[in-house]
């Protein structure tokens, strides 16, 4: 396989870097050039930003387009982007943000207030079934036109008072709305580029093709070979081009870690999206400056599928939530590189913190299964987990299953799946038992906990409490700043108890970096500005 990707990188690497010389690297004739590579994991599944599912998408998708604020990395802030600034009244209710007159499409056509709003119509719109719409639910109307029960999309709260001025009206106090816009979902999409390929309002898989997407973005795709690479160019039209060091970005999908350490070593990539466990004390000994552990908002969980027997049942759910060994799983499985997780949120998210938690209790464990009709496993079907064919997720459930097996006597089988069967197999439902992970959007507990109100775009695993739904809300719609984090500890409480997840470990991004790469500042959301990154040869 590595000298399969070699002939893949390689032949990227003559058609764009002008011709390496025999004696240096790919990664060095690129550093000379501007062009960065890229380890991506796995190959896109989506670039309409409004429909991405897929975090290493979102990873392309930037480089692509800009919403009206990004977010620094040292600090997860929003910093103006397409809007160079913002005002809120003081009733919290009603923004307004200044485009800058030089924003562009690629395409040269001007960006204007109004693309905004008809891109925001269009994520709402219920024939697109945007997954990520309920990011856009502070709006007024916005729940109610994704829902259905209104159809006008004029009643939206997004009006352009001109063609660089949007004024936003909201349904409650949403302080953190300025990082919210700076989510792919929020991001403009050129409506008369859609309106080539038919109804706008559903999925074009069409304008996305390198020939037809026209972005915002600081670059622009040029081309995309499936399994192969994906490239982007700067892209001149930028507002902000004279900023951009880097001539163009070659992203990988690369399934393996293990044949991404590989190509890091041999100088064919810049930046890794992974490091396998296995590697990690030897970069830490050995090569440190090559080696990156950053802090990453993320949560790693199993989801369940409360719709399909025996997770009908929270207490088969809670038993084996209460079944895994969490302290265990981070030293030996990831090498103390991961911190175990014993709540849904990470800790300290914009100062919440859960009180409630999950504890490793066997007998608690056992005796909820006896409860449920299901003594030491007895009764209980063969049960599948489904997990993402990466380094991590197949060892893991590897543990579980002997974990489960010896505690509580269940038998798992394990089913590894490529990234784009794994989610689509979450989004439709079609599993018992899953592996999954979140990262947040933004640095706050909502990001976490509303992916569970029922019928969320993001609940994939069939789970509706009307309570929580209203704990949500509720939280929603409150101004006072402690008073809503307590909502949230009350939430956070019902969430763990029910179990439709089984929260496992929170995420330390490692990954490796080559040294003529700079700008790449560490990023608690792990996305990074483009823009910002340039290459020199150390």
């Amino acid at each position: 396989m590595l000298r399969q990707l070699s002939a893949f990188v390689l032949a990227a690497l003559l058609a764009f870097a002008g011709g390496c010389a025999k004696r240096v690297t790919p990664a060095e004739a690129c550093a000379r050039s501007g062009t960065l590579l890229v380890g991506n994991l796995a190959e896109p599944q989506e670039l309409d930003p409004q429909l991405i599912a897929a975090y290493t998408d979102q990873n392309i998708a930037v480089a692509l387009f800009e919403g009206l604020c990004a977010l620094d990395e040292r600090t997860s802030q929003p910093v103006p982007a397409v809007a160079e600034k913002w005002e809120v009244t003081p009733d919290g209710l009603t923004w307004t943000f200044h485009l800058r007159p030089t924003a562009k499409w690629s395409n040269d056509d001007p960006l204007t207030a109004s693309d905004f709003v008809a891109s925001w119509r269009r994520v709402l719109a219920p024939a697109l079934a945007a997954e990520n719409a309920y990011l856009l639910y502070p709006l007024k109307n916005a729940t109610a036109l994704n829902s259905g029960r209104l159809t006008d999309p004029n009643s939206l709260g997004a009006e352009a008072l001109d063609d660089h001025t949007l004024r936003l009206t909201l349904e409650h106090p949403t302080p953190y709305l300025p990082a919210l816009t700076a989510q792919p979902v929020w991001f403009p999409v050129n409506p008369r580029v859609l309106a080539k390929f038919g109804d706008v309002n559903q999925r074009q898989p069409a304008w996305t093709r390198p020939e037809n997407l026209v972005g915002n973005g600081p670059f622009k795709l040029t081309e995309w070979r499936p399994n192969a690479w994906l490239t982007v160019v700067k892209n001149p039209a930028y507002w902000d081009a004279s900023a951009v060091r880097l001539g163009q970005i070659i992203f990988f999908p690369t399934e393996s870690p293990e044949v991404e350490e590989r190509n890091f070593r041999a100088g064919q990539v810049h930046v890794t999206y992974s490091l396998p466990t296995s590697k990690l004390d030897t970069y830490r000994k050995d090569s440190p400056a090559s080696l990156r552990l950053d802090p990453f908002l993320q949560a790693i969980f199993l989801r369940f599928n409360t719709t399909r027997p025996p997770f009908t049942d929270a207490r088969v759910r809670r038993a084996l939530s209460l079944a895994v060994d969490r302290a265990s799983i981070a030293s030996s499985v990831l090498r103390g590189a991961q911190n175990p997780a014993r709540s849904f949120t990470p800790s300290d998210c914009a100062g919440y913190t859960a009180r409630a938690t999950v504890p490793t209790d066997y007998e608690a464990a056992r005796r909820l299964l006896a409860e449920a009709g299901f003594p030491a496993g007895r009764g209980l079907p063969t049960l599948d987990l489904q997990v993402r064919n990466d380094e991590y997720q197949p060892r893991l459930a590897e543990v579980l299953q002997a974990q489960w097996k010896k505690e509580l006597g269940l038998t798992i089988t394990i089913t590894p799946l490529e990234q784009k069967t794994w989610v689509q197999n979450q989004q439709t439902l079609n599993y018992t038992l899953s592996g999954a992970g979140w990262i947040g959007d933004f640095v706050d507990p909502v990001t976490f906990l509303d992916l569970f109100v029922s019928g969320g775009g993001n609940n994939w695993t069939g789970w509706a409490s009307p309570a929580y739904d209203g704990l949500i809300r509720q939280a929603a719609a409150t101004a006072d700043p402690a008073a809503r984090l307590e909502i949230f500890q009350q939430a956070e409480a019902l969430l763990l108890e029910q179990a439709p997840v089984a929260p496992v470990y929170f995420g330390v991004r490692s990954y490796l970096i080559h040294p003529a790469v700079h700008g790449w500042d560490p990023s608690l959301l792990g996305l990074h500005q483009y823009k910002k990154v340039y290459l020199q040869s150390p």
